[in-house]
C-alpha cells in the first residue's frame, strides 16, 4: 500500500500500472536483471511536490525493481511515516523547508536502523557529502540522475553498497589529489569548498550578493546558499564576522 502524507489534496496516487490519466499500461513496467529478491520499499521525502510527482512518474516504469510505499513533502512527518510504512530505503534532499535532511538522517536510522538513507539533491557540495556519510547515509546522488541510473543505484545500495554520484566522486578524488600535492584553495583547511572560497574572497572585497552572483555567473539563491555554508563552517552569523575570521586566519589579506 502506498501511503502519502499531506503532499496534495488531489486524492489517491495512481495504482501500479496506471498513468496519471488512469489508463492501464501493463507493458511499461520493467525489472532490472539480477533482482533475486523482492524490490526495495522506497519512501521519498522532498519539500517540492513537483519533485515528488516527477520521481513517481520516472520510477513507475520500474515497479518490479523498486516499490514506492510512501512520500511526503512535510519533513516533520518523515519519522512517523518511516515507522508506518517500514521502508528499506529513504530518499531525501539535503535541504528541506524548516528542516534539514542531514538532521533527519540520524533520526530515521534510530527509528529504523536497517533502513538505507540516500540523499538526492542539487547541492553538489563535498562538505554535504562528507557530513551525510558521517551520519550514516548509504548514498549521495544528484538530481540530474536518470530513471534507469537511479533504479540501478538504489538496487546496489539495497544490496549493501555505499554509492556517491560519479560526477561528485570525481571531484572529490581531484580535491584529494590536490590536497596531497599541497595545491589547494584558501580556506580549505576550514572546510570551505573551492566555490565558497571564491564567494568569501568577494565578501572580503566588499561585494554584495548581487554583485557576487553577477561576477561568478550564479543565481542569487545559489550565492545565498554558499554564504550560509560559509557562515556555518566559520561559525559566524554575519558578513562582518566572516570577514574578521577570514583575515584572522590569513585566508585573504
Amino acid at each position: 500500500m502506498l501511503v502519502k502524507l499531506r503532499t496534495s489534496s488531489r486524492g489517491r496516487l495512481p495504482r501500479p500500472g496506471e498513468d496519471h490519466g488512469g489508463s492501464r499500461n501493463p507493458g511499461r513496467e520493467r525489472t532490472l536483471p539480477g533482482m533475486s529478491r523482492s524490490p526495495p520499499r522506497l519512501l521519498i521525502v522532498d519539500d517540492h511536490q513537483m519533485i515528488l510527482d516527477g520521481l513517481r512518474a520516472m520510477l513507475s516504469a520500474y515497479q518490479g525493481s523498486v516499490q514506492i510505499v510512501g512520500e511526503t513533502c512535510e519533513p516533520e512527518d518523515a519519522i512517523a511515516l518511516v515507522a508506518d510504512v517500514e521502508p528499506d530505503i529513504v530518499l531525501l534532499d539535503v535541504r528541506l523547508h524548516g528542516n534539514s535532511g542531514l538532521d533527519l538522517c540520524p533520526a530515521i536510522l534510530r527509528r529504523r536502523p536497517q533502513c538505507k538513507v540516500v540523499f538526492l539533491t542539487v547541492y553538489d557540495d563535498e562538505q554535504y557529502l562528507y557530513q551525510a556519510l558521517r551520519l550514516g547515509a548509504s548514498g549521495f546522488l544528484l538530481k540530474r540522475v536518470r530513471g534507469m541510473e537511479l533504479v540501478e543505484y538504489l538496487t546496489r545500495i539495497y544490496q549493501g553498497e555505499t554509492l556517491v554520484d560519479p560526477a561528485l566522486a570525481a571531484r572529490v578524488a581531484q580535491s584529494a589529489a590536490r590536497l596531497q600535492s599541497g595545491e589547494f584553495w584558501p580556506g580549505a583547511h576550514l572546510g570551505l569548498t573551492q566555490r565558497e572560497s571564491e564567494v568569501l574572497a568577494l565578501i572580503v572585497s566588499g561585494r554584495s550578493n548581487r554583485a557576487i552572483a553577477g561576477q561568478l555567473t550564479l543565481s542569487g539563491e545559489t550565492v545565498k546558499t554558499h554564504v550560509r555554508g560559509i557562515y556555518r563552517k566559520l561559525d559566524v552569523s554575519d558578513r562582518a564576522a566572516a570577514v574578521a575570521v577570514a583575515l584572522r586566519e590569513g585566508i585573504f589579506h
